[in-house]
């Protein structure tokens, strides 16, 4: 059942850059476990061993015995358009809104957190990384609460709350590869990386849940990872690619395919990336969003919250790679 649109959101045109819905392009069933869901954790282990690694799971109202061996067998799992089109749509109307406020008051940060301006197809300006999204729209704050997330939010941990205003907040994120883009890929990263290099030692599960809004395929670019490696040790992490340098595609990689609407859970241990589009201009547009769950105490940020310092770091080379792109296509 889809979240009710506010009625600012009725007023809204539609999202300037909408996804495709093709009729004839739809996913391949989902994995039918009817039959499964009182299987003991060895059987449903040996089960998700079996499986392919593309495979799609539905959303129920408790994961299953079998989406959760998946998950811990190769950090992931993904669930079959959990939200329908009025609400992909809905959000990236709002998304676009937001832009336009931000555009119009100067605004560069958010909680102390960079917001990345660079420039579309069309020259011009626009928002490729936002955080504290659902705290400028009503609609999106109600919808990661509504009933369906719940597995997920439990998933996490049973005291799980959304974070608003803590960490980043909901980040929402485009890529699109065009002269001016900041962000056509992401290279080969791990979440841990801090916790480790500050600890000398591997944190727990670290589950990022996305909702992604476009038809990616796997020739299309979009998310990649490298299955089983949230359980790899210190040195793995640390060593086993040039974190945010390392582009090159890994025979083990599994790329992520995408429907309009699909929620993807994957363990921020795990080596991942985000492969640039083939496709140049508008057709390489790919936007996502991750929900942060919480379970430490609660640690809200405000206006008046600082920039960390390696998010200052970050900032700044974006800002560069904006101005010099900017100047090349000014002069």
């Amino acid at each position: 059942m889809s979240v009710p649109l506010p009625a600012a959101t009725h007023d809204l045109p539609p999202p300037k850059n909408p996804p495709s819905w093709d009729p004839t392009d739809v996913p391949p069933p989902v994995y039918a476990e009817d039959a499964l869901l009182a299987l003991a954790p060895e059987e449903a282990a040996r089960i998700a061993a079996t499986l392919p690694l593309g495979v799609r799971f539905r959303l129920r109202d408790a994961l299953t015995p079998v989406q959760r061996a998946f998950l811990d067998r190769h950090g992931y799992v993904v669930f079959d358009r959990v939200a329908d089109r009025p609400e992909v749509d809905g959000i990236l109307a709002e998304v676009d809104r937001i832009e336009a406020e931000l555009l119009a008051a100067g605004q560069r940060k958010v909680y102390g957190v960079p917001v990345w301006f660079g420039l579309d197809p069309d020259g011009k300006d626009f928002l490729y990384r936002m955080g504290f999204t659902s705290v400028y729209s009503a609609f999106l704050a109600a919808f990661v609460r509504d009933a369906r997330f719940e597995p997920i939010r439990r998933l996490i941990g049973e005291d799980a709350r959304i974070g608003d205003k803590e960490k980043d907040g909901v980040v929402f994120n485009r890529y699109v590869r065009a002269e001016g883009s900041l962000r056509p890929s992401l290279a080969w990263h791990t979440d841990a990386l801090r916790d480790v290099f500050y600890n000398r030692r591997m944190p727990g599960p670290m589950l990022n849940v996305g909702l992604h809004f476009d038809r990616i395929r796997p020739a299309d670019g979009g998310l990649r990872l490298l299955p089983g490696t949230h359980t790899q040790g210190v040195w793995s992490t640390l060593f086993r690619k040039i974190h945010f340098v390392t582009q090159a595609a890994d025979r083990r990689e599994v790329p992520v395919e995408t429907w309009p609407g699909d929620l993807t859970v994957h363990d921020g241990r795990m080596w991942h990336r985000v492969e640039a589009s083939p496709r140049t201009g508008w057709e390489s547009l790919r936007r996502s969003m991750y929900v942060p769950y919480v379970c430490d105490a609660y640690q809200p940020k405000s206006e008046a919250s600082a920039t960390p310092g390696y998010m200052r770091l970050f900032d700044a080379i974006m800002r560069w790679k904006s101005a010099r792109a900017r100047k090349q296509i000014g002069g």
